[in-house]
């Protein structure tokens, strides 16, 4: 039986498709970027985006294909991102899944966008000792969850207000660093002092026993960002370079903070990253001290694994229906789609 999957990805701004062998062998991956047409807005347009991947997907998907050698009889599964997401844009990767499905006659699996993400690392490292702990930070999405197995996941912890990556290109818009803001704050930063300003760290306190059970893991960035905004305010002087690279420490350290506590409360021996942010260099670098000091082995997907791509679905996808078997055609796209975790 073949164990190829081709993967749509159409979650958000990214048109991506990729064929992955067993998990484990990627043998195309393309992506679309739309970042140039939404930069204009200072974000991204839904309406915008969900056009874009109509144009694009055909092609994007036949480049897959081309690069991975292989037709549609070759495919063991059509796997598609089914939610969380823009639905405008999470509506075009499940048709055109479902499409390639009937058309080729095979399975069709739905896959949870936060889930895809967890896998990124095991493309690169697919025998990862589990459990282990995972950091996944994105622009929509901040959470500590401890992966117990392939589909079972516990939730340590996740944001309470603006996760990460909204933080980062909220400064950076304030600060007409333009859109997305997290490459240009990784960028503006290294010529920074991290030290010159000192911004709130919500959360986060020396004894994390001090912090009742719900909020030991949870993040908070907003009042981070107010107070960044707050200080340009007061202080129109101020270095940027300064201010962006303590505003990134101040979120990196809150970051890895609370992953270092879930490693050490846990006993766990490996954790990842994953995510948009998880390609910031700052928090590779400190993810990977905090774990060697905890005695943890770190995995960091390279940076193209971090940002929305296909391989990652196709990843979580083999995986699913291995246990699983396919989904539904039935099965609908899902904007507001949770993990499936345990309790």
């Amino acid at each position: 039986m073949s164990d190829l999957v081709l993967a749509i990805e159409t979650s958000c701004d990214e048109t991506a498709a990729s064929v992955v062998e067993a998990a484990r062998l990627v043998r195309s991956s393309v992506v679309s970027s739309q970042v140039d047409q939404h930069a204009r807005y200072g974000g991204v347009v839904p309406e915008v985006a969900s056009r874009a991947h109509v144009e694009l997907l055909v092609p994007v998907v036949a480049e897959a294909m081309v690069a991975a050698g292989v037709e549609g009889r070759d495919l063991a599964v059509v796997a598609a991102t089914t939610g969380p997401g823009l639905v405008g844009s999470l509506l075009v990767g499940v048709s055109a899944a479902k499409a390639l499905s009937l058309s080729w006659d095979v399975p069709f699996v739905a896959v949870n966008h936060l889930e895809a993400h967890l896998y990124a690392a095991l493309l690169e490292e697919p025998d990862l000792e589990m459990p282990m702990v995972v950091l996944l930070v994105s622009g929509g999405h901040t959470m500590l969850v401890v992966m117990e197995d392939h589909g079972r996941y516990r939730l340590l912890g996740s944001t309470l207000d603006d996760a990460a990556g909204e933080a980062f290109d909220k400064v950076a818009r304030y600060l007409g660093l333009g859109y997305p803001g997290g490459p240009a704050v990784d960028h503006l930063a290294l010529d920074g002092d991290r030290s010159a300003y000192s911004y709130p760290r919500a959360l986060v306190q020396e004894n994390p026993a001090t912090l009742s059970g719900d909020r030991r893991y949870a993040f908070s960035f907003s009042g981070l960002k107010t107070a960044v905004v707050n200080h340009l305010r007061s202080d129109p002087d101020a270095s940027t370079v300064d201010v962006v690279a303590s505003f990134q420490e101040a979120v990196v350290d809150a970051l890895v903070t609370k992953a270092r506590w879930a490693i050490e409360e846990t006993g766990v021996r490996a954790a990842c990253l994953g995510g948009g942010v998880a390609a910031n260099s700052r928090l590779r670098e400190r993810f990977t001290e905090i774990c060697e000091g905890a005695g943890a082995r770190a995995f960091l997907p390279p940076p193209s694994m971090c940002t929305d791509n296909a391989a990652m679905v196709a990843a979580a996808g083999w995986w699913q229906f291995r246990r699983e078997g396919p989904s539904p055609l039935d099965t609908g796209a899902d904007p507001n789609l949770g993990l499936n975790l345990i309790g």
